[in-house]
């Protein structure tokens, strides 16, 4: 972003949600592990904005009931709302969400990530893209995108 404007230069923050409770049948090595909504909220609410020093879940871009699973169906769903209607770097922000999910979830899930309907004004088009297998990719061979999106992943220490 440089030295240019912030499209929302002061965004609301929103109080974090405490760690999870870990319980006795998840430590259990014999008990199937099954991945609940809660698990893949943790895995995404740590994802630096591209514009702030601030997470998705501080700026209330991603919530925990917005995000669905279904072990049995090996499906993923998470609805982000952008903290803008013509937030920019909705695109992005998604793309963000789908690759922490593909990277750290088994193949065998389907991640469907996509913008929070009403949110935004150019939701179709985001949608659409962040659906397309092909599209996905190559943006992620894209270098300078692929950087941005590993930022945004690389979590920052609490301060």
């Amino acid at each position: 972003v440089g030295g240019s404007q912030l499209e929302n230069a002061n965004p609301l923050i929103y109080r974090r949600a405490g760690e999870r409770q870990v319980t006795a049948q998840e430590e259990d090595e014999d008990a199937p592990d099954r991945i609940d909504d809660r698990e893949i909220f943790d895995l995404i609410r740590c994802i630096n904005d591209p514009e702030h020093p601030l997470t998705l879940e501080e700026l209330n871009v991603v919530e925990e009931i917005r995000v669905k699973v279904s072990d049995e169906e090996s499906t993923v769903s998470v609805e982000f709302t952008p903290t803008i209607p013509h937030c920019s770097m909705a695109t992005l922000i998604g793309l963000s969400i789908k690759v922490k999910l593909l990277r750290s979830l088994p193949e065998r899930f389907k991640v469907d990530v996509h913008i929070t309907p009403g949110t935004h004004a150019s939701e179709h088009a985001v949608n659409k893209q962040l659906a397309d297998k092909e599209r996905v990719a190559a943006a992620l061979e894209n270098s300078h995108l692929l950087e941005v999106v590993n930022q945004c992943l690389s979590g920052r220490s609490s301060a």
